[in-house]
């Protein structure tokens, strides 16, 4: 398979070192069962309301959660199927249990 573009290599780059703050791991972790409210991500996360608002706007500006207004309230879930599967496949990954020592390449 050929490189991408240094366009699309930008991109992911940017989504892989926005995950890597693992507050805002969580809060992307929180919007994958559905929308849910600012209130309830920081209650879950443990962080604070302000802190979860200003991680949603980088997040939302990366396009891997979007709002919905709903009367006075904005609730949130992944931007998309693909942002859903990409996590899940990683925490499928991150919890697989490997033998120490497993030098397997396949």
């Amino acid at each position: 398979m050929p490189l991408p573009e240094d366009n699309y290599i930008t991109v992911i780059a940017e989504t892989y070192r926005l995950l890597g703050d693992p507050t805002r791991l969580k809060v992307v972790l929180t919007c994958l069962e559905g929308p849910i409210a600012v209130g309830d991500i920081a209650r879950v996360t443990g962080a604070s309301p302000s802190l979860v608002s200003h991680h949603l706007r980088l997040l939302r500006a990366a396009r891997l959660v979007r709002g919905t207004r709903r009367n006075k309230q904005v609730l949130y879930q992944a931007a998309d199927d693909h942002i859903a599967r990409m996590l899940t496949d990683m925490l499928a990954h991150a919890m697989e249990d490997h033998e120490a020592g497993d030098d397997d390449e396949s």
